[in-house]
Formats: C-alpha cells, sequence, structure tokens
C-alpha cells in the first residue's frame, strides 16, 4: 500500500518554521467556540462557580479558557477533575463535559467537590485539529515546562490550587480522521514514514499503566454499554495498537508520555475514547457516552468510600 503524500514538506525531512507556519495559514475556522462553547458556559453561573484560568492569545482570536466548579466546595468531600477538548476536535469530549454539568454535576456534588475544564483546546475545536496552532500536539505536551499554552495554562492554574484530587476523567474520541490527517500530518512533522492504525468501531477507555485501575474501568465500560456499543480488539488482540487489558481497556504510560491523564496524582485515572464516525453511534450517543463514563466512574468512586 502506497500512503498518501502529505501535502506539506519534503518526505524524509522534519518540518521547520515554514513549513510549521503554511500548515498554519491552511487552517480554516469551520465552526465557533464562542457560539457553541461559552454560551453552554456561562449558562452554568446560576448553579455553579465559573472561573476564567487564563487566555489563548492565537491569529484567529484570542480564547478565554474556563473552568466550571461545584459550589459548596467541602474539603473533607474528595475532588474530581473533568477535562474535554484537549484535542478541539473531538466533540463528544467538549459537549460531553458540559452535558454532565447540566444534568449530573449537581447530584453528584453531594460527594465529590468537582472541577470541570470543557474545552483546552479552543482553536482546534474552531479548525477542527488535534493541534494548536503552532503544529503542537497537546496532549503529547502535559510536561513542564510545555511547549503548548493549552497545557501550560490548566497546569499552572491546577498547580495554583494545590488541589489533591481522587480522579480524573479526560474526554477524547478516536476518529476516522485519526488516519485520513492527523497521523498523516504527524509523520510529515517529523520526517518518518507514515503506518495507519485499526480505527476501533465502538468506546474503550485508556488506563494509565503507571496506576492500573482495572476495577474502576471495568465499571467505565458497564455504564457506557448502556448508551453505545464497546469496542472489540483487531486481529492481532490490540485496540490502536496497545495490548487489551480487559473489554475495552488498554494502557498508556500517562506521565511519560506527556499526556492529559498524567497531569494529576489522581489513583484513578481514564481517558475516554468515543467513535463518532460509527454507522452504530448518533452525535448524540456519543455525548451521552461520554456522560455515561463519568456516572460509572463517579458511582464507582461513590460506592467504594
Amino acid at each position: 500500500m502506497v500512503e498518501r503524500q502529505y501535502p506539506i514538506g519534503t518526505p524524509g525531512q522534519p518540518w521547520g518554521p515554514a513549513e510549521k507556519l503554511e500548515w498554519q495559514q491552511a487552517q480554516q475556522l469551520k465552526r465557533s467556540y464562542f457560539e457553541d462553547v461559552v454560551p453552554a458556559i456561562n449558562a452554568l453561573h446560576e448553579g455553579f462557580d465559573v472561573e476564567q484560568y487564563g487566555l489563548l492569545e492565537y491569529p484567529a482570536n484570542n480564547y478565554p479558557l474556563f473552568v466550571v466548579k461545584t459550589r459548596h466546595w467541602q474539603s473533607d468531600k474528595p475532588t474530581v477533575l473533568i477535562t474535554g477538548g484537549v484535542h478541539g476536535y473531538e466533540t463528544s469530549g467538549v459537549h460531553g463535559a458540559l452535558r454532565f454539568l447540566e444534568t449530573h454535576a449537581e447530584h453528584y456534588s453531594q460527594w465529590f467537590n468537582l472541577v470541570v475544564a470543557p474545552c483546552l483546546s479552543p482553536w482546534g475545536y474552531e479548525t477542527i485539529n488535534r493541534w494548536n496552532p503552532h503544529a503542537i500536539d497537546p496532549n503529547r505536551s502535559f510536561k513542564a515546562p510545555s511547549p503548548a499554552a493549552e497545557c501550560a495554562n490548566i497546569m499552572d492554574y491546577l498547580g495554583q490550587q494545590q488541589w489533591q484530587f481522587l480522579a480524573h476523567f479526560d474526554l477524547h474520541e478516536t476518529t476516522d480522521t485519526d488516519n485520513s490527517e492527523f497521523r498523516p500530518a504527524k509523520a510529515a512533522l517529523d520526517g518518518t514514514v507514515n503506518t495507519n492504525w485499526n480505527i476501533p468501531d465502538g468506546f474503550y477507555t485508556v488506563g494509565n499503566s503507571e496506576i492500573p485501575t482495572p476495577e474502576f474501568q471495568r465499571a467505565i465500560i458497564d455504564s457506557v454499554r448502556k448508551v453505545t456499543h464497546i469496542a472489540p480488539a483487531d486481529d492481532e488482540g490490540k485496540i490502536i495498537g496497545a495490548e487489551l487489558q480487559q473489554e475495552g481497556v488498554i494502557h498508556y504510560a500517562g506521565r511519560e508520555l506527556g499526556l492529559c491523564m498524567g497531569l494529576t496524582d489522581a489513583p484513578y485515572v481514564t481517558t475516554t475514547e468515543v467513535y463518532p464516525d460509527s454507522a452504530n453511534a448518533t452525535p448524540e450517543q456519543c455525548i451521552l457516552a461520554q456522560v455515561a463514563a463519568i456516572v460509572g466512574g463517579l458511582d464507582y468512586l461513590r460506592d467504594q468510600a
């Protein structure tokens, strides 16, 4: 199979500043953070504390960044972090975080202090991109000092708060464009040869291999299967190249790889992965799957207390 040549750069040569600028200038705004996301956050002011934790100053726009916190914070309650839109193009991550706030967060505030950052990468949301405008993948950049402002802003904010987190839910998607656009672009950026992976048809989670939590992951999978189907392993018994740990669960080394799942020292961590391109899932089901993942994980943690 001959891989399609990415239209930017020279095969075998990593991108320099000129190629990165060419890539940035080729991106177009396709939807609006200020119309889709910010009004939904503003609508939460009545029931939650909404705080701006940073500002991304990019050529297309200046993007304010927000966290939403449950009120009546109590130091004796465990604290849970929920992040969405680390990859801005992964739509249900953003809208799943918002839907959870709208429909379930007040209920779960009985047992948890909740901190929700619905959209870490608003430029990526608007341009439907995995990277930020400097061709940096935020979900490989949660290291200090971070090369991605998306990561640096939330890292600085959480560092100032000094909260101790029990759990972190990081909401993602795996899409067909991972193979058609983002993996070829990454290979061109690095000057390497692209090798696509099999896109799993269904929901799965990525646990942190540094802190395995099999029962927690199972509770999430069992909750999500009520909403949408769970991804099967491929012919090699893997999902996106990683060994299957249990049904619908693989592991990555969160902190070592600079993933958002390594952002905190939480003992319970999961990266959710929804498949929005499935013939068997609607956009609404994808959002509900994200909500079900959070609900299933929180129910498990509540019952363990």
